[in-house]
């Protein structure tokens, strides 16, 4: 063992010796290594930081929430086949919450976007929904600042409002909105609560909403409108459960014939999740067939400059093998070079997708972390590669005769 590990230190600094006198063939030679590695190091650390935002993001549906609406989230199909599905309705979600034996909660939803006003201040395009004393059960709404409707005002379509923490800090500068009267569209409503910060979901500012009664919402902005209901499943465990109980109601509220398709879509969270994993799952494919590609590009190159190495150092082969040195000896200290010189490639790699990484998260949107397994897999495969495409030129070296290379000038 011990001698092994001297054999190695030695065979190490002859091959750094020979790459210090061939500083830029180095180099070069290690660039194929450096773009494959870096391919595959740099998008797994895009995706992984991708993957923590988004997980982030999507954990405000809920994982046990069901969503009822006219369209399916993801529309694989022609669009007009669902445009045409009739509108989801109150009497669906009555429906539902009178019949349903395994839902926890039921809840209606509805929105519109109107522009809102207070005093001099006005902001655009702002979401209003539509809710129920259900939803702050299902959304998981938490109050800042004052309070959540009341089951009368919910009742009565009481013109009260609770507004995002963002529209606090646009309309009202960060003072007390409480009791504060402003118009959403053509009505004046009062402010009754101030959410606390809900982050964004899917590029959408949940902190630039406002809440107002649902029938408040069909009272203000018309009646004709499809709804969306929300369904709080009591653990995920009885997600699937729940969903083949709301289906089959949703049937027999819609009267709809054995035969006859569905005219509405079941959403929840895990259909996003899927269709992300294979979007990423693409990336990773992509990613690892041009590192790939690159590799072996740089292994030929590789390859062909130990070729070259070989030939230059024929005379210091013949001196080593006239001093005793066996073939495994001659062969396993070309083997040494070649990964030194893959592994060198493998670190400048790793360093320069720290660097990527660091000016991505900084100035983009989009967060970046390097994962500890890709570093782990691009020096393993930088050094595999080195190991591979070294095994020819280490064994020609070895296999010359020692008479014919200390005559080589």
């Amino acid at each position: 063992m011990i001698s092994f590990i001297i054999s190695l230190r030695e065979n190490i600094l002859i091959a750094l010796r020979a790459l210090a006198q061939n500083k830029m063939r180095a180099i070069l030679t290690t660039l194929g290594i450096v773009i494959g590695v870096l391919t595959v190091v740099s998008v797994a650390s895009i995706i992984s930081g991708l993957n923590t935002g988004f997980a982030s993001q999507i954990s405000a549906l809920g994982s046990n929430t069901l969503y009822v609406h006219k369209y399916p989230w993801i529309i694989k199909d022609d669009f007009f086949k669902y445009r045409n599905r009739p509108d989801i309705t109150m009497k669906d979600a009555e429906y539902l919450k009178e019949h349903s034996r395994l839902a926890e909660a039921i809840s209606a939803a509805s929105g519109t976007f109107r522009d809102i006003k207070y005093r001099n201040n006005s902001l655009t395009g702002i979401g209003v929904s539509g809710v129920t004393m259900e939803t702050e059960i299902i959304e998981g709404f938490s109050i800042a600042d004052g309070r959540y409707f009341t089951q009368i005002e919910i009742d009565h379509n009481k013109n009260n409002i609770v507004i995002g923490n963002e529209i606090k800090e646009k309309l009202f500068n960060n003072k007390n909105p409480l009791g504060e009267r402003i118009k959403v569209g053509d009505f004046s409503y009062t402010v009754i609560g101030v959410m606390e910060k809900r982050g964004s979901i899917l590029g959408h500012n949940l902190d630039s909403e406002v809440y107002v009664p649902l029938g408040t919402i069909f009272k203000n902005f018309g009646f004709h409108r499809s709804i969306r209901i929300l369904i709080k499943v009591p653990s995920p465990e009885m997600i699937e459960q729940v969903k083949d109980e709301i289906h089959f109601l949703m049937r027999v509220s819609r009267k709809l014939k054995p035969q006859e398709e569905d005219n509405f879509s079941i959403n929840q969270q895990e259909m996003l999740t899927n269709m992300y994993k294979q979007l990423t799952n693409g990336l990773y494919i992509a990613a690892f067939g041009i590192g790939a590609l690159s590799l072996i590009v740089g292994g030929i190159g590789i390859m062909n400059i130990m070729l070259v190495s070989v030939a230059e150092r024929r005379k210091e082969i013949g001196i080593r093998k006239a001093l005793g040195a066996k073939q495994r000896v001659i062969t396993f200290q070309f083997i040494i070079e070649s990964i030194i010189i893959c592994s060198m490639g493998g670190i400048i790699a790793i360093f320069l997708s720290f660097l990527m990484s660091l000016v991505i998260d900084k100035v983009t949107p989009f967060p970046s972390n390097v994962p500890i397994w890709s570093v782990l897999m691009g020096l393993g495969f930088s050094s595999l590669v080195g190991l591979f495409f070294g095994i020819y030129p280490a064994r020609r070296a070895a296999k010359l005769d020692p008479i014919e290379c200390l005559r080589y000038e």
